[in-house]
């Protein structure tokens, strides 16, 4: 468990901005940062089927503690229906198909929320430092919208275009 650990701190360093010199007591006065709120973070532990039974941790945010952000938090997923579609019209029209996971995704996109947490044991000499969250985290109820947003600023400035079918 200590390497998943490992790997998982080392991935999510950048998730956070430092606050020099700032205790946890000056966060919750809110003098410090006006409008951010103290979202707790944890590790979750599973066991990847990839035939050799990685284990994985996952920093997740408990964003389920925390208000509602303004923007928007909707994100779509797609349904069984249109990947079968998608996939029928490929085999039909004979196009490359490929499929790629992105690991840390919400990574790429930046928090939509203003959140501080403390950091836990799990970040070795930093434990106890208080941080602003700037990257997006899973858990949080905007990450899901924030990470769908960059991904279309992405694939646009690649020169892709959003395929609309039912319009």
């Amino acid at each position: 468990m200590a390497r998943a650990i490992e790997k998982e701190m080392k991935n999510f360093r950048i998730a956070f901005e430092k606050l020099e010199g700032v205790s946890e007591e000056k966060m919750r006065t809110g003098k410090v940062r006006p409008g951010y709120a103290f979202c707790s973070i944890h590790i979750i532990f599973d066991i990847k089927m990839n035939g050799a039974f990685t284990r994985q941790a996952r920093l997740v945010a408990d964003g389920h503690k925390t208000q509602p952000p303004t923007s928007m938090t909707y994100s779509s997923a797609v349904s069984r229906d249109s990947v079968r579609i998608a996939l029928i019209t490929a085999a039909l029209n004979s196009p490359e198909v490929s499929a790629y996971d992105i690991g840390n995704a919400y990574l790429n996109a930046n928090c939509q929320e203003k959140l501080w947490p403390v950091k836990g044991p799990e970040f070795g000499s930093e434990r106890g430092s208080v941080r602003i969250v700037a990257r997006a985290l899973y858990g949080l109820k905007s990450s899901g919208a924030a990470w769908r947003a960059t991904l279309v600023e992405t694939m646009n400035a690649l020169g892709y275009q959003l395929l609309r079918l039912f319009d």
